[in-house]
């Protein structure tokens, strides 16, 4: 059973392809996705990299969490699953504003 992995903290300039090297070390790699900003392309700085074992997850992450790459100490830590999102974007019902109540002020 495969293992997925978040990593943190990730140089903006890293690729895909020298985090999957990174993590080789530890076993096969299935597969990499470095999260980029929709609207600019660049790194939002965390990804995911999925091991093909549990025990290479496990020793991936206990070998690489808190290591420096290119000077920034990695965070890596089993993903959790991804939660469901709510169509819409934003919270109350009124076009994605939130509404917090205390609209009924008296003004002076």
């Amino acid at each position: 059973m495969s293992m997925k992995l978040y990593v943190g903290n990730l140089s903006y300039q890293i690729t895909e392809d020298e985090l999957s090297e990174l993590f080789s070390e530890f076993g096969a790699v299935e597969s990499v996705k470095i999260i980029t900003d929709r609207e600019t392309g660049q790194s939002r700085g965390f990804g995911f990299v999925e091991m093909a074992s549990k025990e290479e997850g496990e020793a991936a992450m206990n070998e690489l969490n808190g290591k420096e790459h290119n000077s920034r100490a990695l965070v890596v830590n089993e993903a959790r699953p991804r939660q469901e999102r709510r169509p819409g974007g934003g919270g109350g019902g009124r076009g994605g504003f939130r509404s917090y109540g205390g609209g009924n002020r008296d003004r002076y």
